[in-house]
């Protein structure tokens, strides 16, 4: 089982930006497509973006498109998560997980999750 650790999470101010970083535990992780996704005060986890194990597909939720960038180092077994142009309701803790496929990431089915990282966008 793949361990997961998020960081880079804080507080930032409207309009600014912030990268999100996910340590993976195995030298495999190139097999498993990942995904980030959130949880905003008071409200279920939601979908925010989600990569392939090669990172040649990705796919984002309408809210964040244009904005968030996802990307993979395999190399360093680590998933980023590039955010910009922070508006206060990005405000949740985010959380990455790892999947067989990107269905079942996207999906939010995957077993592998790590313990997420806050990010408060505030003036």
């Amino acid at each position: 089982q793949v361990q997961l650790v998020e960081s880079g999470g804080g507080l930032v101010q409207p309009g600014g930006s912030l990268r999100l970083s996910c340590a993976a535990s195995k030298d495999t992780i190139g097999s498993y497509a990942m995904g980030w996704f959130r949880q905003p005060p008071r409200k279920e986890r939601e979908f925010v973006a989600v990569i392939s194990g090669g990172g040649g597909v990705t796919a984002y939720a309408d809210s964040v498109k244009g904005r968030f960038t996802i990307s993979r180092d395999n190399a360093r077994n680590t998933l980023y998560l590039e955010m910009n142009s922070l508006k206060p309701e990005d405000t949740a803790v985010y959380y990455c997980n790892a999947a067989p496929n990107i269905a079942i990431s996207r999906a939010g089915q995957a077993n592998a999750w790590g313990q997420g990282t806050l990010v408060t966008v505030s003036s």
